[in-house]
């Protein structure tokens, strides 16, 4: 074993091309077999501090020879004591290849995050949320992302193993299919935001999958933090009754963002900041390969997970997030912001909503929330479609149903994320149908605010509410389902919330 420290400032440290990342000095191994210890490894541990203030990202090189079958890396870091209401230490880490660090390049060989203290590469296997693939010789680098450093720096220990001897075959990858059986046209329940072990999560696909078919899901998303090294362990798990998409969560220090529906063995990059001025180029990756841009929790309160680059790429928004808490609530009366701001502008152009549950873990509910699409079927362009038109509706559960229209004129008739064309002096009935929600409260939200709240509905948790307005006096109106409140004015917990449905421009 051979040792080394790597501090931040030393000599060796230079600035890459990206503005937030830092490369410390080349760790080297011996050039031949010649060279190889006797048990057929190499190992060599590095020390170094990063100072608050750390840039995002530190990479160390590694000079991998030739005739390597295995890279594995394992790390500690300090966790020192901090005053409350400050950050302490967290740093997270990943791997390149020899064709390098470049944003959005080839080199990406996986990320874990905090989720691991080590990992491993082969050709034929790797840890979860690495890629197997050829074992080349060049300079390799793991990359550090000092997420938090406590005001004392962060000092870190890494361990790097290589294994010399015959690389075994890569896998080709096989990928789940882009249909499901399906009803034709008809409501399909979804959730697109779960974490396996891939990422952060501690459920395999496999256990993902059971959680899906009895939470009553049609189709999930695979959206682990910054791999797409799930993809090609999805296929087992999909069936005629389970359709299953794959895609990113792309986890950049200033949000989250949901690469919903992606061609399968698609990586995003998430190495940026919104000053970077580089989100635009991502988006547009996420689009190229056939997915939706759907931000994340918008409103979490986590560190670096805030949404801070805009919605102008955006084709939905996740406005529910797991267990419905205050910043769900603030994301909604953000969203409900952007609907009025739409009437407002005339451009036609609206923001759609969806929910997902983001679970990791038990008790994480797979399901809850879970978006309910009208898609033409069961395929992924037609969920895809219902989202990006809004033709959704989010419930806490299977147990609730809605049926939400409006109607007015000589047989208008609209619902979810469609347009009634009438006249804006023209009466128009709007009528929610509800499922599974006893003694929950019906309001109707327009770009004018909440102008109707029903009485709580029934034990049984079943009836109908109607209300009557005109365009000119709500330009849209979307129903919530709402929890009774513990006191006070403040409403209950949401059960379910539609998209809306816009009125007039006949």
């Amino acid at each position: 074993m051979c040792e080394d420290d790597h501090g931040i400032g030393r000599r060796a440290l230079f600035v890459t091309s990206a503005a937030a990342a830092l490369t410390l000095g080349t760790v080297s191994f011996s050039h031949g077999p010649a060279a190889e210890a006797a048990d057929n490894q190499e190992t060599r541990t590095v020390r170094g501090t990063l100072p608050a203030g750390s840039p995002d990202f530190v990479y160390l090189p590694v000079d991998v020879p030739r005739g390597v079958r295995e890279i594995k890396v394992a790390y500690t870091y300090d966790k020192p004591s901090v005053p409350a209401g400050t950050q302490g230490n967290a740093l997270d880490i990943g791997l390149f290849d020899e064709r390098g660090t470049g944003l959005g390049g080839k080199g990406f060989r996986g990320w874990s995050g905090g989720a691991r203290s080590e990992f491993f590469v082969r050709a034929d296997d790797a840890t979860p949320g690495y890629l197997p693939g050829p074992l080349r010789p060049g300079t390799w680098h793991i990359a550090l992302g000092p997420y938090t450093v406590a005001p004392q720096g962060l000092t870190y220990e890494i361990t790097v193993t290589l294994t010399y001897g015959e690389q075994g075959v890569t896998p080709a990858p096989v990928y789940p299919p882009s249909r499901a059986k399906g009803r034709g046209r008809a409501w399909y329940r979804g959730d697109c935001h779960m974490h396996s072990w891939y990422s952060d999560g501690r459920r395999t696909p496999a256990e993902i999958a059971a959680l899906a078919r009895a939470a009553g899901l049609d189709f999930i998303n695979s959206s682990e933090h910054n791999t797409h090294s799930s993809h090609a362990h999805w296929a087992d798990q999909a069936g005629d009754d389970l359709l299953i998409l794959l895609g990113e969560e792309v986890t950049t220090r200033n949000g989250h963002v949901l690469a919903l529906g992606t061609d399968p063995g698609t990586f995003i990059d998430w190495r940026y900041r919104a000053r970077d001025n580089r989100w635009a180029r991502f988006a547009g990756e996420i689009h190229r390969a056939g997915g939706l841009v759907v931000p994340a929790h918008p409103h979490a309160t986590c560190v670096g997970c805030g949404w801070k680059f805009g919605f102008a790429q955006a084709d939905a928004v996740e406005v529910w997030n797991g267990p419905f808490t205050p910043d769900d609530e603030a994301t909604l009366a953000e969203w409900d912001n952007t609907l009025v701001a739409s009437v407002r502008e005339g451009h036609g152009r609206w923001l759609p909503a969806i929910g997902n549950s983001d679970a990791h873990r038990d008790p994480d509910a797979i399901g809850s929330p879970q978006t309910v699409v009208l898609a033409d079927d069961l395929t992924r362009g037609a969920i895809q479609e219902g989202i990006r038109a809004g033709r959704a509706y989010v419930a806490e559960s299977r147990n609730v149903s809605l049926a939400f229209a409006a109607a007015g004129g000589r047989g208008g008739h609209a619902g979810i994320g469609e347009r009634l064309r009438v006249d804006r002096d023209t009466p128009v009935t709007v009528r929610l149908d509800v499922q599974g929600a006893p003694r929950c409260t019906v309001r109707f939200v327009t770009d004018q605010g909440v102008l109707f709240t029903s009485d709580p509905l029934p034990v049984s948790g079943s009836g109908t509410v109607e209300w009557h307005t005109t365009p000119a006096y709500a330009a849209y109106v979307r129903a919530e389902l709402r929890h009774e409140a513990a006191a006070g004015p403040v409403p209950g917990a949401m059960a379910a919330f539609t998209n809306p449905i816009f009125l007039g421009g006949a």
